[in-house]
């Protein structure tokens, strides 16, 4: 209510009660003037009245929701569902306009003041996990691999002679799809081994630029975050190689910005080089529903690029989701998420040390890997020629979720492209592995449980062993190689 308001509620309620009633909902105001004034993340998280307050202030704002409002287009916000509406707080116009995801509404004003504020609110905690000097980013409705493709799309303006993206491998489908999707021929690099760990090849990446033409390359496609034994790649020497070839540079840092290794390495590459794009994805990052990500640069001016490029509206779900978040954990609760992330990460490396040598494996050593980790199943492997893939059955139907069990030499088609020893990264790994990552958000009970239930299957193969049979019993299950095989 404004003032005029509560000095009319004083003739029906005690003045004393309607001015210390006025003087709680300045409270609330007060941190929603800050909000618009400054656009950043608040330190502290907002409790659930204000940020509910703020969402109506904002839905209100918009013509759907004017109380004369006569509608005769045919996209008036109209929603049949009162349920739906209210899942969106009746924020439901949208963002952007035809011609550009960032653009202004005329008729959501405050659809549109959402879309300025999260994408604000997300480059300050972008520079927050590690990025200081991006200078512009966008939430956009799809996910990290579709979001690729639209950065490939946007340079296809500015390179039409350009056909080729040199991409050092990663087994991943949506990423790889992303190049495919955008019209390119993806050139694969493939990886090193150093020790344990899969590394860039950086002079095979240099060699292929030179034997391509750098004017038909179209850009080199990064990655930092992957699943072990894979580690980010390196992106200060691809940076360096872009700025001197004058080649751009997009980097797939789907969950990277929880890791400050993986933020230090876009910064670090930035700087001596040349990076015009990373993408990462909401979910992953945020703990938000799937399907949105964010595009972010250091060039005003290239990110514009690729936000015009976006045809037509888009949904506001994605950014509300993020904003909703942000608000509630404010920037202290998201540093104590960062914070408890690499704690579970040194714990869960501690503890699946101890479990691989009980059963005569090892983790494996990959120091570059910020986030996910592996441990070695060669002697299970030796044990049968099913065993591997019988390990990630057993885990599928214990309900644990997010782990990879990697055999050796598996083959997969993707769009007619054929990779050897899919999901390890290389043609030959030296060792089939099991893969657990340390995600935000994860507590020390899925660290135990997890390995409870890995070391309950692993004493099955023991004791099958013992009895001389080669495998265990299969739960009347599905094999599966991967247990929650990620897809973005």
């Amino acid at each position: 209510m404004n003032v005029e308001n509560f000095g009319a509620s004083e003739r029906l309620v005690n003045a004393a009660y309607v001015r210390q009633g006025a003087q709680g909902r300045c409270a609330h105001e007060l941190r929603l003037r800050v909000l618009l004034e400054q656009g950043k993340c608040p330190e502290d998280g907002w409790d659930e009245s204000t940020i509910e307050l703020f969402l109506h202030e904002l839905a209100i704002m918009d013509s759907n929701n004017f109380l004369g409002n006569c509608g005769v287009g045919e996209r008036e916000g109209r929603v049949a569902s009162g349920m739906v509406a209210r899942r969106h707080y009746r924020l439901i116009h949208g963002i952007g306009r035809s011609g550009d995801i960032s653009a202004v509404q005329p008729k959501a004003a405050g659809s549109s003041l959402l879309n300025k504020l999260t994408n604000s609110v997300v480059l300050d905690i972008i520079k927050l996990a590690g990025v200081r000097t991006v200078t512009n980013c966008f939430v956009v409705p799809m996910a990290t691999g579709m979001s690729l493709t639209l950065c490939f799309l946007t340079l296809r303006h500015k390179r039409p002679k350009a056909k080729y993206i040199i991409w050092p491998r990663i087994d991943q489908k949506s990423c790889f799809k992303s190049m495919i999707t955008a019209g390119f021929e993806p050139v694969v690099i493939e990886n090193v081994l150093e020790g344990d760990e899969l590394r860039t090849d950086v002079k095979a990446v240099e060699a292929k630029i030179q034997d391509l033409g750098a004017e038909n390359v179209l850009c080199v496609h990064s990655t930092t975050s992957c699943f072990a034994p894979r580690v980010p790649d390196r992106l200060e020497e691809l940076s360096v190689i872009c700025s001197n070839y004058d080649i751009p540079h997009i980097v797939n840092n789907a969950y990277g910005i929880q890791s400050s290794k993986c933020m230090h390495l876009i910064q670090q590459g930035a700087r001596v080089g040349r990076i015009d794009a990373f993408i990462q994805s909401l979910d992953k990052n945020f703990m938000v529903p799937v399907g949105g990500a964010i595009i972010a640069g250091f060039s005003d001016s290239f990110i514009q690029d690729i936000s015009k490029m976006y045809p037509g509206r888009a949904s506001a779900s994605p950014s509300l989701d993020v904003l909703i978040t942000l608000l509630s954990l404010g920037e202290s609760g998201y540093r104590q998420l960062l914070k408890e992330r690499k704690e579970m990460f040194s714990y869960l490396s501690g503890q699946l040390r101890k479990l691989a040598e009980v059963y005569n494996e090892r983790l494996l050593n990959t120091p570059h890997n910020p986030i996910s980790l592996a441990m070695s199943l060669e002697n299970l492997d030796k044990h049968s020629d099913m065993a591997v893939t019988q390990l990630g059955s057993m885990l599928f139907t214990r309900q644990v979720s997010g782990a990879r069990v990697v055999p050796l030499g598996s083959l997969q088609t993707v769009n007619n492209y054929t990779f050897k020893g899919f999901m390890s990264h290389t043609n030959n790994y030296p060792c089939a592995y099991l893969n657990a990552a340390s995600a935000i958000g994860m507590k020390k009970q899925d660290v135990d449980l997890f390995l409870k239930r890995l070391d309950k299957c692993m004493k099955t193969f023991r004791k099958e062993k013992s009895n001389g049979k080669d495998v265990p019993e299969m739960d009347n299950c599905t094999k599966h190689t991967s247990v929650g095989e990620t897809e973005d």
